[in-house]
């Protein structure tokens, strides 16, 4: 099922890669033409270094403005609409509203530039607003593209400002179109398709404002065992090919692991990804890590780890090696599969290390419940062992 599921959105992905490849070559030529007029880099020594130099850092510079554009514009519309503040994070930075006071935290998360998150409004008669919260951030880039094309021309007399505006401002556009033309994109579905999805289906709309208060609730202190254990229902089959009903689902295997109910979880996690749904690559990807984790602690078959542990799934524990349930995986690895004691130990440190900033501390205490298990699941291994030699 699961490949069947890659097939079907195979050609989305090529979709918005030869669009992002055609749409980037057409910007760079844009740009790289107005840097060449405006600062005559081709008269200049080493003209051609110079006008890549100014390439990369000018499209930098621009994408990284319009990512912080999107996110304040989900921020803005957001406000606008009834929710409250909850987090803003751009790249690996991430400012968390604790106990009424924004806290900087450090959270990456792959295949994400940025996220704001808000806690939403209550639902009433099973619905709320949400077009302008979710299409805020593509409605920013596209206004922001035309403000900047045109201070870009009013600043001719100012080449470099001038050079860095045009380039903000087909930034804007580009990030409006693969944001706001609905695409499912493997790691995540775009602003466009969530969307979409959530006004065809009430029943999408409702799992979207589960998301939002499940956050709310972490940003809390709460622990996803304590919340009311109706938000975490199991969507039907059919329920579950909408990719934000598939999320209902994910938490609700989350729930399971906090709750140490691993053989129950295990089974969830397997049905839900052997059968035709929507869960998200990133998703996908984390669920595998619990199921690794959940064999791990049991019967720790090798034959079946190596089943798991593929190379996608190496490259996806690799883009996420900060993750927390994600480096908590790799201990139990360490420890009951590889049993290379000096490798655990340095992957406690790094998780140590990356929690300190983590922004959600009950996440971090029900993780260290989990390493805590592995390490007494170790000990009694090796007390097993040495048992029987003695014997």
């Amino acid at each position: 099922m699961e490949r069947n599921n890659q097939r079907k959105n195979g050609w989305q992905k090529w979709v918005s890669r030869i669009a992002c490849f055609v749409l980037g070559g057409a910007c760079g030529a844009l740009i790289a033409q107005r840097m060449i007029s405006v600062f005559a880099l081709e008269k200049m020594p080493g003209g051609i270094l110079l006008e890549w130099g100014f390439l990369v850092v000018v499209t930098t510079a621009a994408i990284f403005l319009q990512l912080i554009v999107h996110e304040a514009g989900h921020l803005l519309f957001g406000l606008l609409t009834g929710y409250r503040y909850s987090s803003f994070r751009i790249g690996g930075f991430m400012w968390l509203k604790e106990n009424e006071k924004i806290r900087l935290r450090k959270l990456s998360v792959a295949g994400t530039g940025g996220q704001c998150l808000m806690c939403p409004p209550e639902l009433v008669d099973g619905t709320m607003p949400f077009k302008l919260y979710n299409l805020g951030g593509v409605l920013a880039n596209g206004i922001s593209g035309v403000l900047f094309w045109g201070l870009s021309m009013l600043c001719g007399g100012i080449p470099l400002l001038s050079a860095f505006l045009f380039t903000a401002a087909l930034s804007g556009f580009a990030l409006a179109l693969a944001n706001g033309v609905p695409m499912r994109l493997g790691t995540l579905d775009n602003d466009g398709y969530n969307t979409l999805s959530m006004g065809k289906n009430s029943e999408a709309l409702r799992a979207f404002w589960l998301q939002m208060k499940v956050n709310e609730r972490l940003a809390q202190g709460a622990r996803l065992r304590d919340m009311p254990e109706a938000w975490f229902a199991v969507p039907s089959p059919e329920g579950m090919q909408n990719s934000m009903c598939a999320v209902v689902g994910v938490f609700a295997c989350n729930r399971l692991i906090d709750l140490h109910a691993f053989r129950e979880a295990d089974r969830l996690m397997e049905e839900l990804l052997q059968m035709d749904t929507a869960i998200v690559g990133l998703h996908r990807g984390l669920l595998l890590c619990d199921r690794m984790y959940c064999e791990l602690i049991a019967e720790n078959r090798l034959e079946k780890l190596e089943g798991m542990l593929d190379q996608r799934q190496r490259k996806f524990m690799h883009s996420m090696q900060k993750f927390p349930s994600v480096l908590r995986t790799e201990y139990a690895y360490a420890l009951l599969a590889e049993r290379d004691m000096e490798k655990a130990r340095r992957i406690r440190e790094r998780f140590d290390v990356y929690t300190r900033t983590y922004p959600y501390p009950s996440e971090v205490e029900g993780e260290c419940e989990l390493l805590r298990i592995a390490q007494e699941r170790a000990g009694s291994k090796r007390d097993g062992a040495l048992t029987g030699a003695n014997a």
